[in-house]
């Protein structure tokens, strides 16, 4: 799978991408049909502490599959953005077999 990381209005830490490619691994794993992901890291410009956004698009044989969620930092986002990606990703496999 390949992964194409793209950060908005920040330079994201090689940590950060180390974290995500560990996350993104253990989804390919499951479900080894992933063409490839892209991520966007976005920082908004607004006071609130939820200002962190992540999105992935999932690129898989017929629809891809997008998940976008915001947090207060992008780990946390990461682990929610990834655990809801393996959701569609199960719906998907399974509509599939049957």
């Amino acid at each position: 799978m390949k992964i194409n990381v793209q950060a908005v209005n920040f330079n994201a830490k090689e940590n950060l991408t180390e974290y995500l490619e560990k996350k993104l691994s253990k989804i390919n794993q499951m479900y080894d049909n992933v063409i490839s992901t892209n991520v966007f890291f976005k920082l908004e410009n607004t006071s609130a502490k939820e200002n962190k956004t992540i999105e992935l698009i999932l690129e898989v044989p017929g629809e891809d599959i997008v998940v976008k969620k915001s947090g207060q930092s992008f780990e946390e986002c990461i682990d929610i953005s990834t655990e809801t990606a393996k959701k569609l990703l199960k719906k998907k496999k399974e509509k599939t077999t049957t």
